[in-house]
C-alpha cells in the first residue's frame, strides 16, 4: 500500500468519525473523533480475544505502516503551532510573560525530575527494572504540556482570559524545551557519555535561541512580502511556504523549529494582521489556518485513538499506567503551586489560578511521538503504555471537565490581585 492510499484511508476515516460526533455525539471535534477511533480499536482488541483477528490485524497493519514521529514532528507540527500562535495576541503575551517563563523553562526541568523520581520509585515497587535515564526520559517527554490539546480543547473551556493567555503560551515554548531535554538525555542514553555544562549551554543556545532568532528574521521576510502585495490567494500561499519551508530549514540546520514556527505566528499573526493585509486577506488567512489546524487536530487524534493497539496491557501494567496518571498530574501540581503560591502578587493572576492551570496541563500527540523515538525494546514497550495512559486522561477526562474548572472558580478568586 503506498502513502497515497494510507493517506486517503486515514483521511476519509477522520472525516467519517467527525461527521458521526457531529451528527450524533456532540463532543468537541478532537475529543469525539478520538473517543471513537478508541472505541473502534478496543472492538478490534475484544474481537481479537474472542478469536476474530481479522479487523485487529487489519488495523495493526495500517498503523505500522505509519510512522507518528514522522507524521507529526515533521509533517504536522509546522503548521499546527503556527496556526495555534496565529491568534495569540502578544500584548497579552507580555503581560504574562513571567508565569509563562516560569512554566515553560523552569518547570518543564522541575517536572522531568520529578516525575522521574517518582516514576523510578513506583516501578521498582511493582517490580520493574527500569533504569533511572529511563525515567528521565519518560519525564522529559510528558512533563511538557501539548500546544495542539490544549490550544485545541481550551478554545471550547470558559476559561479566564488570563488563565487561557499563559497555559496556550506556556504550551506553545515549553513543546521547545521538552525536546531539546528529551534529546540530551536520549543521548545520554544511546552514547553512555554524560554531556557537560559547556554542551548543555552551547545546545541550548543553538537550538533554542537559534530557533528564536530564525524564527524573526522568517517573520520578518514574511512581513515584508504580505505587505508589498494585496493579493489574499498570494499571501495564503506565503503563509504556507514561510511555514512548512522555514520548518524544513530549521530542522536542517538543527534549530528548534517548533520554537521557530511558534515566533513566525506570533509576528505574522500580531504584526502582519494589523500591518501588512487587508480586511479582505486577513480574512482569508484567518479562515484557511482554521481550516488547517481543524482537519489536522481531527487526524492527529484519530491517529492517537488507533495507536491503543500497539500498546501491550497487563494487571501489573495497568496499575503502573494508573500511577503514572497520577504521578504526572502531582508533578504538575508541584510545579503549578510552587510558582503560583510564591510569586502571586509577582505574577497577576486570579486567586485560584492553580486549578485551571493544574487541570489544563493537557499532554498529547507530541509525547507519543517522543516515546516512539526511543530504541525498541521492553523499556520503550514500558512507557509507551504509560504515556499512551496519561495521554488519553488527560485529553478525555481532563479535556472534558476543564471547563468545569473553570467554572468552578468564583468571582472573588477570579478577582486579579
Amino acid at each position: 500500500m503506498n502513502a497515497f492510499d494510507i493517506a486517503a484511508i486515514f483521511l476519509t476515516l477522520t472525516a467519517l468519525l467527525a461527521y458521526i460526533n457531529h451528527r450524533f455525539i456532540g463532543l468537541p471535534t478532537t475529543i469525539g473523533v478520538m473517543v471513537i477511533s478508541l472505541l473502534l480499536s478496543l472492538i478490534a482488541i475484544v474481537l481479537n480475544a474472542l478469536g476474530f483477528d481479522t479487523l485487529i490485524d487489519y488495523e495493526k497493519m495500517l498503523v505500522g505502516q505509519l510512522d507518528f514521529t514522522e507524521i507529526l514532528m515533521d509533517g504536522m507540527l509546522s503548521m499546527l503551532l503556527f496556526a495555534g500562535a496565529l491568534h495569540i495576541n502578544l500584548q497579552d503575551l507580555r503581560r504574562y510573560k513571567l508565569p509563562i517563563a516560569l512554566l515553560a523553562v523552569v518547570g518543564t526541568v522541575v517536572s522531568t525530575f520529578i516525575v522521574a523520581g517518582l516514576t523510578y520509585v513506583a516501578l521498582q515497587w511493582l517490580g520493574f527494572n527500569l533504569g533511572f535515564i529511563w525515567c528521565l526520559l519518560f519525564g522529559a517527554l510528558i512533563s511538557p504540556t501539548d500546544p495542539i490539546a490544549v490550544m485545541g480543547i481550551l478554545a471550547n473551556a470558559n476559561a479566564p482570559k488570563s488563565l487561557n493567555t499563559v497555559i496556550s503560551g506556556e504550551s506553545l515554548f515549553n513543546d521547545g524545551v521538552g525536546v531539546v531535554i528529551f534529546m540530551l538525555l536520549l543521548g545520554v542514553l544511546t552514547s553512555g557519555e554524560i554531556p557537560t555544562a559547556g554542551h548543555i549551554g552551547h545546545l541550548l543556545l543553538i537550538e533554542a535561541g537559534g530557533g528564536i532568532s530564525f524564527g524573526l528574521l522568517l517573520g520578518a521576510v514574511l512581513y515584508y512580502l504580505l505587505k508589498s502585495i494585496d493579493s489574499y490567494q498570494e499571501e495564503v500561499l506565503l503563509t504556507l511556504a514561510g511555514v512548512l519551508g522555514g520548518y524544513a530549514l530549521a530542522s536542517h540546520w538543527h534549530l528548534s523549529a517548533p520554537l521557530a514556527m511558534v515566533v513566525v505566528g506570533l509576528m505574522v499573526g500580531n504584526q502582519g494582521r494589523s500591518y501588512a493585509m487587508s480586511d479582505n486577506t486577513r480574512h482569508y488567512v484567518d479562515l484557511f489556518w482554521e481550516l488547517v489546524d481543524e482537519i489536522l487536530n481531527a487526524i492527529l487524534f484519530v491517529l492517537i485513538g488507533l495507536e491503543i493497539v500497539m500498546v501491550s496491557l497487563n494487571s501489573n501494567l495497568l496499575i503502573a499506567a494508573i500511577l503514572a496518571v497520577a504521578i504526572s498530574l502531582l508533578a504538575r501540581l508541584m510545579v503549578v503551586g510552587g510558582v503560583t503560591f510564591n510569586l502571586q502578587k509577582y505574577l497577576g493572576l486570579p486567586k485560584g489560578a492553580w486549578k485551571v492551570l493544574t487541570w489544563g496541563g493537557l499532554r498529547g500527540g507530541i509525547s507519543v511521538a517522543l516515546v516512539l523515538q526511543l530504541p525498541a525494546g521492553a523499556e520503550r514497550d514500558l512507557l509507551l503504555t504509560l504515556t499512551y495512559a496519561i495521554v488519553v486522561f488527560s485529553i478525555l477526562i481532563q479535556g472534558l471537565t476543564i471547563g468545569r474548572v473553570a467554572k468552578s472558580v468564583t468571582a472573588s478568586q477570579l478577582k486579579v490581585l
